[in-house]
Formats: structure tokens, sequence, C-alpha cells
């Protein structure tokens, strides 16, 4: 199934299941099929399920333009409007998440009842004067070039911490190849631009705002978005947020401690 973009982008999208809506939020160079341990969960409960493909990645179209963090937002917001939801729980991964905080400083919370930030990429990733915590420029420049000149090599080398299996996590090697398939599956302009979107963007005035009930679940192991740059100062700047930390997490802990997440997750609705 498909719906239009906020430019018209031809985007698809997966729905499962009657009740409630929740709307999965992928994460960059990863689409709908990463979610395969959460929708199925969700829908034996009770809750309606939505998830889709953002632009140059899965199946949706692979355009030139709007790959920054505010277009993507907006089209969630569309993807909201063609279904028109309301009292929707918003639950974003990585990159999902900065869209999920994003789409709410755009749009507001009128159409949604609760966000759950997992291992998002939040609040500020760049090292400026006022936000030395930050990464430097300089190390998101070198790995942006690794990425340019050997793709799947820069994939290959994240694919193990992304997971934290060093640390005895159970992942099975065929799941971390699936998700190398889907990361290399995201057209390779897109991935660049994403990456961009992630480390330049700054959502720290907009979680501020944030008038609803909300959720941050991040991993203490997580290589991707370090927990002391991302997980704990997001959970600081939201208003009464819920911050659940995982010590042996990585990145991947919506796989990797996807029981664990679903119990939170249900709990967090149930809330």
């Amino acid at each position: 199934m498909f719906f239009e973009g906020h430019d018209g982008t031809r985007l698809w999208y997966e729905e499962y299941g009657e009740g409630e809506p929740l709307v999965f939020v992928s994460s960059a160079m990863l689409f709908t099929d990463m979610w395969e341990y959460q929708i199925p969960y969700f829908v034996e409960r009770g809750y309606r399920c939505i998830a889709f493909d953002r632009r140059g990645h899965g199946r949706s179209d692979r355009p030139s333009g709007g790959y920054d963090t505010a277009s993507t937002s907006d089209d969630l917001a569309a993807l909201l409007e063609h279904l028109d939801l309301t009292g929707a729980t918003l639950i974003g991964h990585s990159l999902g998440g900065a869209e999920v905080a994003c789409y709410l400083a755009r749009h507001g919370s009128g159409r949604v009842r609760r966000a759950a930030f997992v291992a998002a990429t939040l609040p500020f990733m760049k090292q400026t004067e006022d936000n030395p915590e930050g990464l430097s420029e300089a190390a998101f420049e070198q790995s942006m070039d690794m990425l340019r000149n050997d793709r799947p090599r820069w994939m290959t080398h994240q694919a193990q911490v992304f997971f934290a299996t060093h640390l005895g996590n159970d992942v099975h090697p065929l799941l971390i190849d699936f998700t190398l398939q889907q990361t290399m599956s995201c057209a390779p302009y897109a991935t660049l631009q994403v990456q961009q979107a992630v480390f330049h963007t700054d959502h720290r005035a907009g979680l501020r705002t944030i008038d609803i009930p909300t959720l941050v679940v991040h991993g203490a192991a997580d290589f991707s978005a370090p927990i002391d740059v991302t997980g704990r100062r997001t959970a600081e700047l939201i208003p009464g947020a819920d911050y659940k930390e995982y010590p042996d997490a990585g990145h991947g802990l919506y796989a990797s401690h996807h029981a664990r997440l679903n119990a939170d997750l249900l709990e967090f609705l149930k809330s």
C-alpha cells in the first residue's frame, strides 16, 4: 500500500490489526521489516500497527531531495493524515525517534497520545560551543568518508557493535546478515543524506515542549548513539519522561532485547 508524502513522493506503508493505533518509525537505512519482533506482538494484544518505509528506503520511491528531518517528519504527518489517525502512539528508533520529535515540534500532539523514543539520535549529535557533549565534526566527516568510499565495508564494520554481541547478546548471524541486507538496499544517496540529518539537526528546543506521556529507552552499550550524548540527555529534556536504560544493549535493542522492550512498551501503553 502507498500514500503520498508531503511533496507527492510515493511511500510504502503496512497496516495490521485493529484497535488503538501504534505507528512505528524506522531507523536510518532500515525499513518496515525491522519491526518483525514488535508488530506481531502488539497485533496479538489488540493494537493496530502501522509502519512505513522512509523515502529512499525499502519499497518507497527514491527522490533526489527531502531527506532533512523536517521533510521526513512531514512525511510522517502525511501518513497520519492519510489514515486520519487520532490517539496514536508514535514509536521511533534511532533517526525514527528524531523524526517523531521533529513531528511533534512541527505539527503538535493533536493526533498523538504518546511517544516512545527507542535508541533515538536525540537531542543533538553535533559538538558545538553550547553542546560540548556532542561528537566532533572531524570524527563525523571521517566516518562519512569511509561510507562514501566503501559502503559495504562501513556497514559490515557497524554490524557487530550494532547489536553489542561482544557483551554476549544472543543475536543469530542470519539476523545480522538480514539487517545488513536492509541497509544495503537503501539508496546510496539517501544513506548519505540521512546521516547528515542525524548529525546536524538540533532537537533540544522541541523536546522541552513535548506535552504528552513519553518513554525513552536506551542501551548503555550503544555505539551508534552513545548514551551520554543521547538517551540520558533526552530524558532530562522531556518533561516527565519515563526513562529505561538497558545495561548490556547496543543500538539494535529492538531485536537483541525485544522481549524486554516489548514488555516495557506494553506497560507504557497501559499506564
